[in-house]
């Protein structure tokens, strides 16, 4: 039943991927708008796949499938969130072309639970403390996810605008570069407040299995010099007025230690070293 469903979402997502890709020249900061028929076919096919997708949680729910919590099941749920953040964006503001790329990223995370569904749970005694760090630390992984993929957007316009070279295939933007820039470093705000609330209940349920309020392992490790990274950002965008390269340069790194946080140490334990 839940490959079924799996499949029947990864399908789905191709298909609106295809569906949105731009169609007409491209030009510096500009993509030439797509017919409205395969925009609004791309529109109900990305919708049919987050409802399927979503179900996938729901077998879950009801205990017809087992809870998995390895990379790729986090990567899956990751996508999901990432393309709920970009449906309540897309209620007002114009963001088509990040549609294809995030399908084209969802239905890749639905295909490596196929291959790497990982079996690890809740540590025994870790109680609803644990369920809520992976919760909040999943929200943040989405909210991350898509603040770096409208990060790529603002950068790929950026060099466009400066270097009169042509946008990468889908991410010229379709509204002001300032407005673009502030969507970018609210999902990063909220992302913080997320991986915050996270790190507090890791706190909480650390001290009550091992006496102490981090294990001092590779996934703390990344997850507290992420939050810094992040931390630093926000200030610097609050109080030094950040803007252009020197704040993309923090929001992607920071991304990328949070990736290798819990999704890299569990790849190189799942793929890597098979425990």
């Amino acid at each position: 039943m839940w490959i079924l469903v799996n499949a029947a979402a990864f399908a789905l997502y191709l298909l609106a991927s295809f569906l949105a890709r731009p169609r007409g020249p491209q030009m510096a900061g500009v993509v030439a708008p797509d017919m409205p028929m395969y925009r609004d076919a791309a529109t109900i096919a990305m919708l049919l796949a987050w409802l399927v997708h979503a179900s996938t949680f729901v077998l879950v729910l009801k205990g017809l499938h087992d809870p998995d919590f390895g990379f790729a099941p986090a990567l899956s749920l990751t996508f999901w969130l990432v393309a709920a953040v970009y449906w309540v964006e897309s209620l007002y503001y114009p963001l088509q072309g990040l549609r294809a790329w995030i399908c084209l990223l969802a239905a890749a995370s639905l295909l490596l639970t196929w291959f790497f569904p990982g079996d690890r749970l809740a540590p025994p005694g870790a109680g609803m403390a644990f369920s809520l760090h992976w919760a909040m630390g999943i929200a943040a992984y989405g909210l991350f996810g898509a603040a770096v993929l409208h990060g790529v957007m603002l950068w790929s316009a950026e060099r466009a605008l400066h270097r009169r070279k042509p946008t990468l295939a889908g991410l010229g933007p379709a509204l002001p570069l300032l407005t673009l820039e502030k969507l970018t470093y609210r999902l990063a705000a909220l992302g913080f407040v997320l991986l915050t609330t996270s790190l507090v209940f890791a706190v909480s349920f650390s001290e009550k299995l091992f006496g102490h309020a981090f294990e001092f392992d590779h996934q703390t490790v990344f997850a507290v010099a992420s939050w810094l990274l992040f931390a630093v950002l926000l200030l610097g965008r609050g109080v030094l007025g950040w803007r252009g390269r020197q704040a993309l340069r923090w929001l992607f790194s920071g991304s990328a230690l949070l990736l290798l946080s819990y999704v890299g140490s569990r790849f190189v334990l799942q793929v890597i070293l098979h425990r």
